[in-house]
């Protein structure tokens, strides 16, 4: 068993005004692959390194199967931690790197050759024991901290940061074989990461931080199809969702999104939200991201022209399948997702459509999201 519960916790630092972790509140289930994203400075790190008791919690409990930790030792709570420099001994081998820890809880041999030779053989380094971390490239460095961790066979892996230093293929391999090293262990993992792409392919549920505060807890899914405000929504996605400003107005009975340069009608699906929403909706920011803003080919135009957006081509950026043109509607920068082959050159001016069914509205004072339709935080 790894469950995982923190109440309420807060650290603050001396000297700081505001706490570096604010009144974090969240339950991880046994076998949970939990990844805690945000930008730097927002108190993810700070989070994993008082769950695994290098850091002491300022105000609040935290529990691991429902055991209390906050004065527990971090050698007394059954955790391994994987870092982001790996922290290897360079004077050892491969093999009493990842022995180390077992002997030191006075494992017996027979044991320590067992668990040493099972998870190499999982992380593929079998042929890697006998030698020393100079040799090895930056992944197989990576692999082998896995394995120290792996052999302690702990209720919680805990990894900071661990595929940073790697290069973008070798990021995206170990990526994968952390997915499958989970599937095959089920051990609770919680996962600190930067790069909101790691966090989407790997967990379970994300945990968005900002200035020390969860902004929302969600499956991969849900995070960016219900993203609860504007900072979610701008945080996650590459490239990020375009942002417009502008207000939502009634009439006839319909509901159409506003500003000087835009008239877009709203989906009956919204009406509900909008009758019973307490929001100002004069003010409000329409969110809607690449791959919802389709440029309109001149032969549809006929049928699509009251609902139709003009802009002026800015960019074009080829990403392979697909390209990214960035578009100016007046002051507003737009980016639509496009197939690999655009008809289009910086300065052509073009139409778009807005697929309004996928769209999302903000309040633009709180920044929160009018009528959330998400599942909910755990």
């Amino acid at each position: 068993m790894g469950s995982i519960q923190f109440k309420h916790v807060y650290k603050n630092y001396k000297g700081e005004a505001q706490p570096s972790v604010n009144d974090f509140d969240l339950s991880v289930d046994d076998g949970e692959f939990l990844v805690l994203v945000g930008p730097s400075g927002c108190g993810k790190s700070t989070t994993l390194r008082m769950l695994a008791g290098l850091e002491d919690i300022t105000q609040g409990e935290l529990y691991i199967d429902d055991k209390y930790m906050n004065y527990v030792s971090p050698k007394n709570r059954d955790i391994a931690m994987v870092f982001q420099n790996y922290a290897l001994y360079p004077n050892l081998s491969v093999y009493e790197n990842m022995a180390l820890g077992l002997k030191l809880r006075k494992t017996a041999k027979h044991e320590i050759e067992l668990k040493v030779s099972r998870a190499a053989r999982i992380l593929e380094i079998s042929h890697l024991l006998d030698k020393k971390p100079n040799q090895l490239s930056g992944g197989q460095k990576q692999r082998v901290a896995l394995g120290r961790a792996i052999v302690r066979e702990p209720k919680v892996f805990l990894m900071d940061e661990p595929l940073s230093n790697l290069d973008a293929k070798l990021r995206a391999q170990t990526r994968a074989e952390l997915i499958k090293l989970h599937a095959a262990l089920q051990t609770t993992t919680v996962y600190v990461t930067h790069d909101q792409v790691e966090a989407m392919t790997m967990g379970t549920r994300i945990v968005v931080m900002k200035d020390g505060i969860i902004q929302q807890v969600s499956p991969p899914h849900e995070l960016y199809e219900c993203p609860v405000n504007l900072f979610v929504a701008g945080f996650i996605g590459s490239p990020q969702m375009n942002f417009i400003e502008g207000g939502i107005i009634k009439r006839d009975g319909d509901y159409y999104f506003e500003n000087s340069r835009l008239k877009l009608l709203v989906p009956k699906a919204y009406t509900d939200i909008l009758n019973n929403s307490s929001t100002h909706l004069r003010q409000v920011v329409l969110g809607i991201r690449p791959e919802q803003v389709t440029l309109v080919e001149p032969e549809a135009m006929a049928e699509k022209e009251e609902w139709t957006v003009p802009a002026i081509v800015d960019m074009i950026e080829l990403m392979g399948a697909d390209s990214y043109v960035y578009l100016n509607i007046g002051d507003y920068g737009i980016i639509s997702r496009a197939g690999t082959h655009v008809p289009v050159r910086k300065g052509d001016h073009v139409h778009l459509t807005f697929n309004m069914h996928k769209a999302h509205y903000f309040d633009k004072k709180t920044s929160e999201s009018i009528g959330y339709r998400g599942a909910g935080q755990k």
